[in-house]
């Protein structure tokens, strides 16, 4: 799981420098923190 949310961050971080479309960088923020959600109910 910890590197499902690495590789999303590396991908959201490109986006963002690569100043693509502000729907594409939403999609993964919205994604990346519904994986991290996940991940904390996982470790409770």
């Amino acid at each position: 799981m910890n590197e499902k949310i690495c590789k999303l961050r590396e991908k959201l971080n490109t986006s963002i420098e690569n100043e693509e479309d502000y729907e594409v960088i939403y999609k993964i923020s919205v994604e990346l923190d519904e994986l991290i959600a996940e991940y904390y109910r996982d470790i409770e």
